[in-house]
C-alpha cells in the first residue's frame, strides 16, 4: 500500500501493525522483497503488482484510508519529518477516497489534511501538486458543505484556483471562479478569485476587459485610480515623497487592513495591463500604490509601486532619479518579507538599471526574476523575464544560436502556461532570428493570436518594428518603409515606463532613418530628423551608461555623417 519501497525505520515508527516486519522478513527469505541498506523493496514490480491485486480493490481502498488516518496521528515533532509524514499520509487518503470512508467525521479530515499538504506543495512551488490536493480535499466536502464549513471550503477553492491559473488550466479556473462567486457570503470573500480572473483575462487576448473589471473592482472598494492631469499627479507624488527618507519607507509599518491589502493586487495587476495598452494610465496607478503604502503601510505590492515610479521617472530622462528609487523597490522587496511581486519588481527595476550598470551584467538579474516569479506561482512574469532576458542579449551581442535556444524554451513556456500575449511576441523574436541565423521559419498565430495582432497596440508596434529590422537587415526598401511607417504611428499609444526596448528600438530605427534618408530624395528631411533624434536619445543615455549607449551614439554619428556624404567624418 506504501508503494514499491519503503524503510525500515519508517515502518517500525509507524505501529501500523506489530506483524508487519516480521512478515516482511519472511518474504525477504522467501526472494519476493530485497533488504538493502535497511529499505524494503519488491524484487519486481510485477511481485508488488500481483500481491497488490490479491487486495480486493473495495477492500484496498479502506486499508489506504485508514493507513492515512493513522498516519496523520503523527503529525508531531521535527517539520522535515512531518512534511514527509504529511505527504505520505494524505496520498494513503486520496488513494482510499471518499468512498473508503467509514466514520463520517474522516470526510472533514480528510479534506482539511489535504488543505494542508496543497499549502505545503505550494510553499515548495509545486503546484500541480498543490492542485491535486486541494482538488482532492473539495471531493472529500460533503452536500451542504458551505453552510457547515464554508471557512474551509472558501479556502480550498481559492487556493485551488489560484493553481489552476499558475498552471494555465482556463477550463477549470472558470468553473472555480463561478462556484465561489456564488456560494460565497460576501463580496470581500470573492475578491481572490475575481483577482485570479482579472489575471487570467490579462493573460489572453482580453487584456481591455481584465482591466475593465479591475477598475470595477476597485471602485466597488472605495478607490478610484483614473485622471487627467499626470503632470499634477506627479508632483503630487513628489512631494509626499520628500517627506519621507529611504530609510523611513524601508522602516514602515506593515500594510494591516484586508480591504487595502487585496485592492493593492488589484493595483498591481492594472500596472501591468495598462502598460500594453493604455500607458497614459499607468502613472494614475503607480501614484495609487505609493500613496496607499505611504498611508496604511506596507504590502508586498508597495515595491512594485516604487519600482514602476522609478522606471516613470528614468521614462522622463531623470534616469539617476529614477535608478535611485527602483533600488529602493529592490530593498523594500526583501524588507516586506513576501516574494509575490519579487518577478515583477525584479523585471522593472533590471530595466531601468540596464541604463545605467553595464548591460551584460544585468542579464543574470532576469534569471533571478524569473525563477523568483516562477516561485511564487506567477507564469506571466516568468514568461515576461525570460522574454526580456532574451530581446536584451540580443541586443548584447549574445550568440545567436544561444538567444534561439531562449527563444524556444520562452515559447514553450508560453503554450504551457497559456500566455498569449506574450506568446505572439516571442514568435515576432523568434520569426527575427530565424531569419538571421537562415532558417527563415515563419510563425504560426493561431486564431487568438491574430486576434491580439489586431487589437493590441504594444503587440502590434512590435510586430511592425521587428518586420522593419529584418526587412533593413536584408536591404528590402519597400517592406522596410511600409513597416516603419507604421511602427512611428503606434510610437504615441504605448510604454509610459523606461524599457531597454526603447534603446533597442531608437538604435535601429535610427539606422534604419538614415538609411532611408540617403535614398529618400522626397521624403530626405523627414528621415533625417527621425534619425537624429535617435541620435540624440542614444547621446543621452550614453551619459548614464557609457558602456552600453557610447558606441551606438557613434554608430549613429558615422550614419549621419556617411548621409551628408562626409565619409572621413563616418
Amino acid at each position: 500500500c506504501f508503494g514499491a519501497s519503503s524503510e525500515s525505520a519508517f515502518v517500525e515508527s509507524q505501529g501500523l501493525d506489530r506483524n508487519i516486519l516480521k512478515n516482511l522478513e519472511i518474504a525477504v527469505a522467501e526472494g519476493f522483497v530485497d533488504k538493502i541498506n535497511d529499505q524494503y523493496r519488491f524484487a519486481h514490480d510485477r511481485i508488488q503488482e500481483a500481491a497488490y491485486n490479491t487486495i480486493p480493490a473495495h477492500r484496498r481502498c479502506i486499508i489506504h484510508f485508514k493507513y492515512g488516518i493513522e498516519l496523520s496521528s503523527l503529525l508531531i515533532g521535527d517539520e522535515d519529518v512531518i512534511t514527509s509524514v504529511l505527504f505520505t499520509a494524505v496520498n494513503q487518503l486520496n488513494l482510499g477516497g471518499p468512498p473508503a470512508v467509514q466514520d463520517v467525521s474522516h470526510y472533514i479530515t480528510a479534506a482539511r489534511l489535504n488543505l494542508r499538504a496543497g499549502k505545503k506543495a505550494m510553499e515548495m512551488s509545486d503546484y500541480e501538486t498543490a492542485y491535486s490536493y486541494f482538488d482532492s480535499g473539495i471531493s472529500f466536502l460533503r452536500k451542504k458543505h458551505w453552510q457547515e464549513h464554508y471557512a474551509l471550503s472558501l479556502e480550498l477553492y481559492s487556493l485551488v484556483a489560484k493553481c489552476a491559473l499558475t498552471n494555465g488550466d482556463h477550463t477549470s479556473l472558470k468553473f472555480l471562479i463561478a462556484e465561489v462567486a456564488a456560494k460565497a457570503h460576501f463580496f470581500e470573500d470573492k475578491l481572490d478569485v475575481l483577482y485570479f480572473e482579472t489575471c487570467a483575462l490579462a493573460y489572453s487576448s482580453r487584456l481591455a476587459e481584465s482591466i475593465e473589471k479591475g477598475l470595477d473592482i476597485l471602485s466597488k472598494l472605495g478607490i478610484e485610480v483614473q485622471g487627467t492631469n499626470v503632470e499634477a499627479r506627479v508632483q503630487e507624488t513628489k512631494e509626499l515623497l520628500s517627506a519621507h527618507t529611504g530609510d523611513e519607507i524601508l522602516n514602515s509599518r506593515q500594510m494591516a487592513d484586508p480591504t487595502i491589502i487585496i485592492a493593492m493586487k488589484f493595483l498591481g495587476k492594472l500596472e501591468t495591463g495598462m502598460t500594453q495598452i493604455m500607458s497614459k494610465s499607468v502613472p494614475h496607478v503607480t501614484f495609487k500604490i505609493i500613496e496607499l503604502s505611504l498611508t496604511h503601510g506596507m504590502s508586498p505590492v508597495s515595491p512594485l509601486g516604487f519600482a514602476y515610479y522609478g522606471s516613470y521617472l528614468a521614462k522622463q530622462g531623470e534616469i539617476n532619479e529614477g535608478y535611485h528609487y527602483v533600488k529602493l523597490a529592490l530593498s523594500l522587496l526583501d524588507k516586506v518579507g513576501s516574494r509575490e511581486n519579487a518577478g515583477e519588481v525584479i523585471f522593472v527595476c533590471t530595466q531601468v538599471k540596464s541604463y545605467v550598470e553595464p548591460l551584460q551584467a544585468t542579464l543574470e538579474y532576469h534569471h533571478e526574476g524569473y525563477a523568483a516569479a516562477m516561485a511564487s506561482g506567477d507564469s506571466s512574469l516568468a514568461v515576461v523575464n525570460m522574454f526580456a532576458l532574451t530581446a536584451c542579449s540580443f541586443f548584447a551581442g549574445t550568440n545567436l544560436q544561444r538567444i534561439q535556444g531562449l527563444s524556444d524554451n520562452t515559447i514553450e513556456l508560453c503554450e504551457q502556461r497559456q500566455q498569449s500575449i506574450f506568446m505572439v511576441q516571442a514568435q515576432q523574436g523568434q520569426r527575427t532570428l530565424s531569419k538571421l541565423i537562415g532558417t527563415g521559419e515563419e510563425p504560426k498565430y493561431s486564431s487568438e493570436g491574430r486576434d491580439i495582432l489586431a487589437s493590441n497596440s504594444s503587440v502590434l508596434r512590435s510586430y511592425h518594428y521587428q518586420t522593419a529590422y529584418v526587412s533593413f537587415i536584408f536591404r528590402s526598401y519597400d517592406d522596410t518603409i511600409e513597416n516603419i511607417e507604421k511602427y512611428f504611428d503606434l510610437q504615441q499609444t504605448t510604454w509610459g515606463n523606461l524599457f531597454l526596448a526603447h534603446a533597442i528600438h531608437a538604435f535601429h530605427t535610427g539606422l534604419i532613418s538614415f538609411w532611408v534618408a540617403r535614398k529618400s530624395k522626397e521624403l530626405r528631411q523627414q528621415w533625417y530628423e527621425r534619425g537624429n533624434q535617435s541620435k540624440l536619445a542614444l547621446r543621452r543615455w550614453a551619459k548614464s551608461s557609457q558602456w552600453t549607449f557610447e558606441n551606438k551614439w557613434y554608430l549613429l554619428e558615422a550614419e549621419e555623417s556617411f548621409c551628408n556624404n562626409d565619409v572621413e567624418a563616418a
